[in-house]
């Protein structure tokens, strides 16, 4: 199954949660609307809400609350979005300005709290506290996930251990709750619950790998940034950190430096050294094993046609170009 048909799948559920984050995203302070719509509507794949209506339906849930769920994973990821781009200095996202470039941090920062508080506004309608237990603890590790990155900006001694911290905290804690919720709202036994949640960990984390890996390894215009954006932000990813291991002095000095200054001017020198030294393979096989202990967490999931696209989502984490 592939993407388009992934989601064709699941398009009347979508097409609810886009028409709930087009009511929800509304205020009477004119910039917030304009802001909010502006990075919602700017061209995501809507992916951790695809996961938890997939979630839901997969786990035989038959209501109607996975819409509002997957509204809120949405405007919490869009939160991060907006405050990761002020923190990053980021001026183009999905292939086109951010938002901090168009109306400043200010604006960008504040806006991100109001998509916060409107999530937590909705949690609180739903009226299931192991629901807000899960995505206020969640909301609580990705902003960890914001500082543990933080400090390891610019620190070419960033171990692998520490960059797997980071992803885990900032991009598969939201997948595990998108999954992990999609069960809940179902009703489903704790041990179905933990399966749906290690799926997701597994999957944000084979994604997370495959974005820094394409940082070194699309166009641009493929991947909807620029080339190198890791590096001249001084973020030491999986490919860095590889090559600096094995590649030989003068590489290690050479990646050490951009790492240190935040900088890709030699860019091309960097990844001429990461093909060199095998980091592009090593990257690629650590997404393939996370992907795979995805599709293994789901052993126990009953067949369906939802189960199918969970498997074929896992597919897709790995072999994307964008």
């Amino acid at each position: 199954m592939d993407i388009q048909s992934i989601y064709s799948l699941i398009e009347d559920d979508m097409s609810a949660v886009d028409a709930m984050i087009q009511a929800r995203l509304q205020s009477d302070v004119v910039l917030v609307n304009q802001l909010g719509h502006y990075i919602i509507n700017s061209g995501g794949k809507r992916l951790r809400p695809a996961l938890a209506i997939l979630s839901a339906r997969a786990c035989a849930y038959q209501g109607e609350q996975h819409t509002n769920l997957a509204t809120i994973i949405e405007f919490i990821h869009t939160a991060t979005l907006l405050h990761d781009d002020v923190v990053d200095g980021s001026d183009m996202r999905r292939g086109k300005e951010t938002a901090n470039n168009l109306w400043g941090n200010e604006a960008s920062v504040l806006v991100g709290d109001f998509l916060y508080t409107r999530s937590f506004e909705m949690m609180v309608e739903m009226d299931s506290m192991p629901l807000m237990k899960i995505l206020s603890h969640t909301t609580n590790i990705i902003a960890e996930g914001e500082v543990l990155q933080l400090l390891n900006c610019n620190d070419p001694d960033t171990s692998e251990a520490a960059y797997l911290e980071v992803i885990h905290h900032k991009t598969a804690k939201l997948f595990e709750a998108a999954g992990q919720l999609g069960a809940v709202i179902s009703g489903s036994s704790p041990a179905l619950e933990q399966a749906m949640a290690d799926y997701a960990m597994h999957l944000g984390s084979a994604f997370q790998l495959v974005d820094d890996l394409l940082d070194y390894s699309e166009s641009s215009e493929t991947i909807g940034k620029n080339i190198g954006d890791d590096l001249a932000e001084g973020k030491p990813t999986l490919p860095l950190i590889y090559a600096m291991q094995h590649g030989n002095e003068q590489q290690r000095q050479v990646i050490r430096h951009a790492i240190e200054q935040g900088e890709r001017d030699k860019i091309d020198e960097i990844i001429d050294i990461i093909n060199q030294t095998g980091a592009i393979n090593y990257t690629s096989q650590a997404a393939e094993k996370e992907a795979k202990l995805a599709k293994k967490a789901l052993v126990t999931l009953p067949d369906s046609i939802y189960k199918e696209a969970l498997l074929s989502l896992a597919d897709f984490s790995i072999e994307r170009s964008y």
